[in-house]
């Protein structure tokens, strides 16, 4: 069987990649499954163990770092560490399944060095810094103050998307969500990479 395919999608928080990997991940035909990542942050609202993220002590964490057992992981704030399991992924891509990833753009990136030829790395982005800040506040999950801190990594996470293969605007929903389709359908059957305008 052929090991499965690897799908990034990454972006700010606020863009609405997780709303185009859900929108993706209901499509069978696409024969995605999801990347749970792992994190030693505590879980928000309903958020479960196995089903949204592999939730871990800090301890835990840096003993799975030390054992090399993930793919990519970072500290994105002190103490609050997320990664990808080798184990994870593997046991997807032997299924024949495609992996998607919703995560963060330097694991976005890491994963797309490590198999370039495997991975097709998009990056959704916001029409504005303004709209995202908009987004993040109707959320109403955080507080002002790590709304802030996500703006400011926002910029810096703009920056690095021409290092994407593909960037997908996000300012109509609907639109964003038959391009990355299109995209995704596209790398499964052809292994073919848009280049870059």
């Amino acid at each position: 069987m052929k090991k499965g395919k690897l799908i990034v999608f990454s972006a700010p928080s606020g863009s609405g990649k997780t709303t185009i990997v859900r929108h993706l991940l209901g499509l069978p035909e696409l024969n995605l499954e999801f990347s749970i990542s792992a994190t030693s942050r505590p879980p928000r609202g309903v958020e479960s163990h196995g089903d949204d993220y592999h939730f871990m002590s800090v301890q835990e964490f840096k003993q799975h770092i030390r054992n090399d057992d993930f793919i990519e992981w970072e500290e994105v704030y002190p103490d609050m560490f997320y990664g990808t399991l080798k184990s994870e992924v593997d046991a997807i891509r032997e299924t024949g399944k495609h992996v998607i990833f919703d995560i963060d753009v330097s694991g976005g990136l890491r994963i797309k060095r490590k198999f370039p030829e495997d991975t097709i790395a998009i990056f959704v982005k916001p029409p504005s810094i303004d709209e995202l800040k908009k987004r993040l506040k109707n959320r109403s999950t955080e507080s002002e103050e790590k709304i802030a801190m996500r703006i400011a990594k926002a910029s810096a996470e703009l920056a690095t998307a021409p290092l994407f293969d593909v960037i997908v605007e996000n300012s109509d929903l609907e639109l964003a969500k038959q391009l990355s389709y299109t995209l995704v359908s596209d790398f499964i059957k052809t292994g073919h990479i848009p280049h870059k305008s």
